[in-house]
């Protein structure tokens, strides 16, 4: 049964418990870094001074938003923690592999049109390759924790804050506009990069709610996190893989085309196929 102080609770036992977590696992890779030797930086962003082994465990850290968002939907809200995943329960896998197709054709179309108008402006696209050496072990590690990552960031901000925070209201658009604000702020983009954060939350949003279920949020945030963090990872720069900061205006021609084919190939496959978007 809904009871307007459960989200409210069930945010902040997890804002807490994440804080918590994060903590912990700090102290603890502060102690295996006394007893084996691996040298940390402790500053800015980083934690270990080998840049694949920071990202792998700055990623692993926000993956830890999953079973704590799964949780206090269960324990909290008093619901299946499959609510969350979708209308029907459960993560819909045949409907998550279209859009994870989909995401693929807008991720690499917008990659191109990305690079080709920042060579026309003179802006470096960053496209270099380091070698298999550098490449491989950053790869591996992308692609193991990224999909937890980019999913549990999704289960937050599209599946909590809008089911949670959405109940209160008939209409879905003050939780997307909160959910698209509180992703935004969680990432350290300035500039035009605050406008490509908050457009990305919004979509993810209304995608969330246009298709009643994760499964398209999920497929383009994994998917444009793996590309973006492999082009690092092929440059061989993976010390500037968690950096975040300015993004060029040109950039954003890149995304609206990313943003557009992903959006429209979505719904126009969901609509052929029928997609269960409202709770039967």
């Amino acid at each position: 049964m809904h009871r307007w102080w459960r989200p409210i609770l069930g945010t902040a036992a997890i804002i807490v418990a994440f804080l918590a977590l994060s903590i912990l696992l700090g102290l603890v890779a502060f102690v295996v870094s006394l007893f084996t030797g691996v040298p940390m930086v402790r500053t800015g962003t980083r934690l270990f001074a080998d840049p694949v082994l920071d990202l792998g465990f700055q990623l692993g850290v926000i993956a830890l938003l999953l079973p704590l968002v799964l949780g206090a939907a269960w324990l909290f809200q008093r619901r299946p923690p499959g609510s969350l995943s979708s209308v029907a329960l459960r993560l819909r896998w045949r409907w998550l592999g279209a859009c994870l197709l989909v995401a693929l054709v807008a991720v690499v179309l917008g990659q191109a049109v990305e690079a080709g108008t920042l060579m026309s402006a003179g802006v470096d696209p960053g496209f270099h390759w380091a070698g298999w050496e550098k490449f491989l072990p950053a790869v591996i590690v992308i692609l193991l924790l990224v999909p937890f990552q980019s999913a549990a960031e999704e289960y937050a901000y599209r599946g909590w804050i809008i089911q949670g925070f959405g109940a209160y209201l008939r209409t879905p658009w003050p939780a997307i506009l909160v959910g698209a604000a509180a992703f935004a702020a969680s990432h350290g983009y300035t500039g035009w990069g605050i406008v490509y954060v908050f457009a990305f939350g919004m979509l993810m949003g209304w995608l969330a709610v246009r298709t009643g279920g994760l499964e398209a949020p999920i497929a383009l945030h994994a998917t444009n996190n793996i590309m973006a963090f492999g082009v690092v990872a092929a440059s061989g720069d993976m010390g500037s893989a968690m950096e975040q900061g300015e993004v060029p205006w040109e950039a954003l021609i890149g995304s609206a085309v990313q943003f557009a084919i992903f959006g429209i190939g979505v719904l126009i496959i969901a609509r052929k196929w029928a997609i269960q978007t409202l709770s039967r």
